[in-house]
């Protein structure tokens, strides 16, 4: 089973998030904030992780950096799913090392379209 990482501190986000992945057959790990996201990524090895940018302890910016510091984390794609949602945080958060970017709210078939793309 495909393995999903959510990184996000609204419980409603992952609520929403874990359901429509879930249904979809993705096995979801789930991480309340940006440490406890980069342990997540180093012990489940996911095959995607999406991710919040604003975390409540470290930024999701820096979240990517430790795992694209990590040679055996590399292969990841790494989402961005912010709320943050000008053409200017998507320039950002690809700059910053996100393979991806989503803007929140995100609707069912733009998440699980993003999804299969990056797991092909």
């Amino acid at each position: 089973m495909t393995k999903v990482l959510y990184i996000e501190d609204n419980p409603q986000n992952m609520r929403l998030v874990h359901k429509i992945l879930a249904d979809a057959g993705y096995e979801v790990v789930e991480a309340k904030n940006g440490v406890s996201g980069v342990d997540a990524v180093e012990q489940e090895k996911p095959d995607l992780v999406l991710m919040d940018v604003n975390l409540p302890d470290i930024k999701g910016f820096e979240v990517v950096a430790r795992i694209k510091a990590k040679p055996t984390l590399t292969a990841i794609p790494l989402i961005a799913l912010t709320a943050n949602a000008s053409s200017d945080d998507r320039e950002k958060c690809l700059a910053a090392g996100y393979d991806g970017y989503l803007a929140k709210p995100v609707m069912k078939k733009e998440l699980l379209n993003a999804v299969a793309d990056f797991l092909k």
